[in-house]
């Protein structure tokens, strides 16, 4: 009997487990837009006077521990417990939003207290990241793991919506410390909904002998195949260049569009309903499949392009949405293709390699992105993002060739009635 697409795009619902992780995660993920969205206000509008290139370093000290922890996330991911690691992970970030939350309420934080912040907060996420992504395989097994990957996608980009839109009202009503606050209060659901799950359930992979030379072991992997190398520089280019829309929406809010907190919260949530949609999309497809990258790509190149050109507000915000799904659907797919095409135990190690290389370019675009809306202004940085989705494509579609083209060699290679094999 074939399922309703309904059925389908929602399958992993079925498991009792990944149902108890999503509903903590949701909660959690809402807390941590919060967050973003006040930390990006904070330094934008109220510890600097409308400084880009502060935003930047901030999200360069956020995201360089991905490259920075690399030999050490994806092992741990591969080594140990992961259940028990997210429970540390998710309870040292919560930590660490009270802490900036009570330096702000208090009035006393100053912009290198969030640099610091931004520092340690990268450094649990790098560790938490991988874990994170892995997971998922332990609560839906393999069959269902691109609909599960797809779906916590849409969980991260609802909250994606709904988070800044909430910040943006906490900010304007009570100030921007209670986000922080609020963000670490949130973390107190995936700690319980990791405490919940039914252990025996789990589908744990073998975990990783402690050996020297387990990092370089995933490099050589990688090295060995291919299409790897070809969706880790694609990731490298949009995620250096063209993931940067905290300094794209807050310049083009602030800068070209003169909106308040909540203009530029909205924002953040217009791009989000883009981001919802092509995760909703990728969760009805029961296969993913590499040629969708090199079009996901170009598409984001044409979203960036669209939002460098939007003569008003509105137009940008709709731009956003075009933006948001082409973002999803490529990042998504690089996600579930890496997992699937990986042997379980070297997913940990692959997926903190992907992780590193999509956010641990940050701290080199971050900061040129910044520069060149500071001295050139948004819509050139903007331009950026579109050439990073172009380059993208370009990538993508010279390694679809390059594969049809060995496809083609190997059947000519085999053995017919006129060609009898060896």
């Amino acid at each position: 009997m074939k399922k309703s697409p309904l059925a389908a795009t929602f399958r992993s619902m079925r498991h009792f487990n990944y149902r108890v992780w999503a509903a903590g995660s949701l909660v959690s993920n809402i807390g941590t837009w919060v967050q973003r969205t006040a930390q990006d206000w904070l330094v934008f509008a109220e510890l600097t006077h409308h400084d880009a290139s502060a935003v930047g370093t901030v999200m360069a000290l956020q995201f360089a521990p991905q490259l920075l922890l690399l030999p050490w996330t994806g092992y741990a991911a591969d080594r140990f417990n992961q259940r028990k690691l997210l429970i540390a992970t998710q309870a040292t970030m919560g930590g660490l939003s009270l802490a900036l939350g009570a330096l702000t309420v208090l009035g006393i934080v100053q912009l290198w207290h969030v640099y610091i912040f931004a520092f340690l907060f990268g450094s649990a996420a790098a560790l938490d990241a991988p874990v994170r992504q892995t997971f998922v395989a332990e609560l839906v097994g393999d069959e269902n793991l691109s609909n599960a990957v797809a779906l916590n996608s849409t969980s991260f980009n609802v909250a994606r919506m709904v988070g800044p839109a909430v910040s943006g009202v906490v900010i304007a009503a009570i100030g921007t410390g209670w986000a922080f606050l609020i963000n670490g209060v949130s973390f107190v659901a995936v700690l319980v909904s990791l405490a919940f799950l039914r252990v025996d359930q789990l589908r744990s992979n073998a975990r990783v002998i402690r050996a020297r030379g387990n990092f370089v072991e995933g490099l050589r992997y990688v090295r060995s195949r291919a299409d790897l190398r070809a969706m880790l520089l694609m990731l490298f280019l949009i995620g250096t260049f063209g993931l940067n829309f905290p300094i794209f929406i807050s310049a083009m809010a602030v800068g070209i569009f003169h909106a308040d907190a909540a203009g530029y919260g909205l924002l953040s949530s217009m791009m989000a309903i883009g981001t919802i949609t092509g995760a909703l999309l990728n969760a009805g497809r029961e296969k993913v499949r590499f040629q969708g990258l090199p079009v996901g790509a170009g598409v984001f190149g044409i979203g960036c392009t669209l939002a460098a050109f939007a003569p008003g507000y509105w137009l940008f915000a709709a731009a956003l949405i075009v933006t948001g799904i082409a973002a999803l659907t490529f990042t998504n797919t690089t996600n579930s293709l890496m997992q699937l095409s990986t042997a379980p135990a070297m997913r940990g190690r692959v997926m903190a390699l992907r992780v590193s290389i999509a956010l641990g370019g940050t701290p080199i675009g971050a900061p040129i992105v910044g520069w060149v809306a500071d001295h050139y202004g948004p819509r050139w940085a903007l331009g950026i993002g579109a050439a990073s989705g172009f380059a993208a494509a370009i990538v993508g579609l010279y390694a679809t060739m390059r594969q049809a083209r060995r496809e083609r060699t190997d059947d000519d290679m085999q053995p017919t009635p006129d060609r009898p094999g060896l």
